[in-house]
């Protein structure tokens, strides 16, 4: 018997995630993987910003989010690629550079998970989560820095070149025991974002990464959709309620703007405290 899913805690306190300003105004967004959970909500806080957003998918539809964006007022123009796939993800820039002269803000956010035991793991299993989590985000990052480099800061937008926002996890610096390939991939974003955000600084080019915690997502639904579950996930959050994907949204947003305009090559974990190791919290 499933019990029902639990209401979160604190439900009428959570922020208004709508109340967004409009920190982005005449500017571009690129947002893989953004038809669904967190990257659904990045691109359309991008809109609420005052941004234009591209919507990278791979399977599924687009129409909500499309819709989301355009109740914005802002443009939204879906774009189908595989981020593994360099001759995709060139095209998918291309595309994106056609239809709106530039971008600005490349959130790359597309991941997956496929998860084994290491005595189990395939080598196709392995594979693909590095190809989509890590070298996904390295294709983007290069065609995102080409573009940067090429048309230089924009001042009347942005005071810098380009953004781009990686999307690593509390992962990057937590290990999993069961999904090795997934801990891995987002180290290797870790170090992967701070390299970039070295070299292309004095570009004025930005380069930073969320990493997300225990966030309500199809993704990982049973983790939270029975009280039991709740209940024993609330225990790695000190904050006591899991985060919502609007939650990403608004970091992502932040460093997207000109107010975070100091802040380059760092992770800002968004996890409820989980980076606090809660387990330790009675003096071990």
């Amino acid at each position: 018997m499933t019990t029902a899913a639990p209401a979160t805690p604190f439900n009428n306190d959570l922020p208004n995630y709508k109340a967004m300003p409009k920190l982005l105004v005449g500017q571009t967004a690129l947002v893989t993987g953004a038809n669904s959970g967190i990257g659904e909500a990045v691109a359309i806080g991008m809109a609420r910003a005052g941004a234009d957003v591209v919507v990278n998918y791979i399977v599924g539809e687009t129409d909500m989010v499309i819709k989301a964006i355009e109740a914005e007022g802002r443009k939204g123009v879906a774009i189908k690629a595989d981020v593994s796939n360099e001759a995709e993800v060139e095209a998918m820039f291309k595309q994106t550079i056609a239809t709106f002269g530039t971008v600005d803000i490349v959130v790359a956010n597309a991941g997956l998970q496929r998860d084994s035991a290491l005595v189990d793991m395939t080598m196709a299993e392995w594979q693909k989560v590095l190809s989509v989590n890590l070298t996904g985000q390295f294709l983007c990052a290069r065609e995102a820095a080409k573009e940067f480099l090429r048309r230089g800061v924009r001042k009347e937008v942005s005071v810098a070149a380009g953004k781009i926002i990686c999307m690593s996890s509390v992962h990057e610096v937590i290990p999993w025991s069961g999904h090795v390939n997934y801990a891995s991939s987002k180290g290797g974003i870790h170090m992967m974002m701070k390299t970039l955000a070295q070299e292309l600084a004095p570009h004025r080019v930005r380069v930073n990464a969320i990493g997300p915690g225990a966030i309500r997502t199809p993704i990982n639904t049973s983790a939270w959709d029975t009280a039991e579950a709740y209940a024993a996930l609330m225990t790695l959050v000190p904050y006591k309620r899991i985060g919502e994907p609007e939650d990403i949204a608004n970091v992502a947003v932040f460093l997207a703007s000109d107010m975070a305009d100091y802040i380059n090559g760092v992770t800002i974990f968004a996890d409820g405290g989980m980076t606090c190791y809660p387990g330790f919290s009675t003096g071990g």
